[in-house]
Parts: C-alpha cells; sequence; structure tokens
C-alpha cells in the first residue's frame, strides 16, 4: 500500500489514469458506477476522456467522428486518499496514475484548464474537416466541372473542408476551388 501522509489532500484535484487502451469510454463508465455505488460522490467530479470532434467527407456526406486527444488515459477529478486511489486502482482497466516515484501527481491547473477548454470547444459546428489532403498531394477530379482532370493541392482549408486545385487549362496552372469530396489520389 502508498504511503499517503505526503499526497492526502482535502481538495478535488485532476489527476491523469492509465487505462487499456480503446477502453478508455467503458473505464470511464465502470469507474464512475463503482464511485456511485460505493458512496465516494462527494469526493469524485468528472471523469473525462477527453476527444476532439472531426468532420469527415465521404462521398460528398458529412460524418462527424470523435478522435481521442490522449488515448489510454482518463482524466479524473477527485479528492486522492487511500480509499479513493484505492477504488481507481482496483478498477478494471486502470493502469495506475502518472507521476514521479510512484505517487499520483495532479495536473497543473493550466494544463487542466487548456483541456477542459478544448472539451468545451468540440461542438460539432466548431469541429475541424478532416479531409486527408495537403498542399502538394497530385490528385485527380473525380466530379463536377474540371471532372477528368489530374493536378495538384495547392491549399487546403480545413474549417470548411474546401481545396485549391491547380490544374493546367491552355497551358498554364489555373487553381480550381473544390469540395474535398470532388478530389482523389492520383
Amino acid at each position: 500500500m502508498k504511503d499517503f501522509a505526503n499526497i492526502e489532500c482535502t481538495e478535488m484535484k485532476w489527476y491523469v489514469v492509465k487505462v487499456q487502451s480503446n477502453r478508455e469510454k467503458s473505464v470511464r463508465d465502470t469507474l464512475a458506477r463503482r464511485v456511485k455505488r460505493d458512496g465516494y460522490d462527494e469526493q469524485f467530479g468528472e471523469i473525462i476522456v477527453p476527444v476532439e470532434k472531426i468532420v469527415e467527407n465521404k462521398a460528398g456526406k458529412k460524418r462527424i467522428t470523435e478522435q481521442k486527444l490522449f488515448p489510454g488515459y482518463l482524466i479524473v477529478q477527485m479528492i486522492l486518499n487511500e480509499d479513493t486511489w484505492f477504488l481507481v486502482r482496483n478498477t478494471g482497466g486502470v493502469g495506475d496514475f502518472t507521476g514521479a516515484s510512484g505517487h499520483p501527481e495532479p495536473l497543473a491547473d493550466a494544463e487542466i484548464e487548456r483541456i477542459l477548454s478544448l472539451k468545451a470547444t468540440t461542438a460539432p459546428q466548431a469541429a475541424v474537416m478532416k479531409c486527408g489532403f495537403k498542399g502538394g498531394d497530385s490528385v485527380k477530379i473525380k466530379e463536377g466541372a474540371f471532372e477528368g482532370f489530374a493536378g495538384m493541392i495547392d491549399t487546403v482549408d480545413e474549417s470548411t473542408g474546401k481545396v485549391t486545385v491547380l490544374i493546367e487549362i491552355f497551358g498554364r496552372p489555373t487553381p480550381v476551388d473544390l469540395e474535398s469530396w470532388q478530389v482523389e489520389n492520383s
């Protein structure tokens, strides 16, 4: 058992907990159920899996997906003492707390503010478009007035999912603005 004389505190702080990859949400749900079942509601706050929403365009259809910011980790707000430490550590799928020399270290205020601000701005309307192209990629236009033309990606606008493709018309490079789903890698 850990020596909690140096780390026990009476105020809630944020801790990072290592968990099994691809099981972050199920471990979070299990931990939340155990907290409620065992009567530790007063000693735990939020248990979060930080994610960012990504908008992908596939075949002209927008699809919103979540991408974990820190795969394999949970952020837990809690009062750390021997009982709460034991409850977290003995939850299936939990590895250990992060910290130096085996002692859980709370996150710095600036770090948790940054993580929580990301969580607050991940509404679908603020999501990032993911189109899979970058400047310099060779592409072929598969739909629209320039269908069949080959060109090179000049710019990518992640916020709208639009790309500017340089195609050759009359021997001169001409920029054409397209939706990312209208082009494919050549």
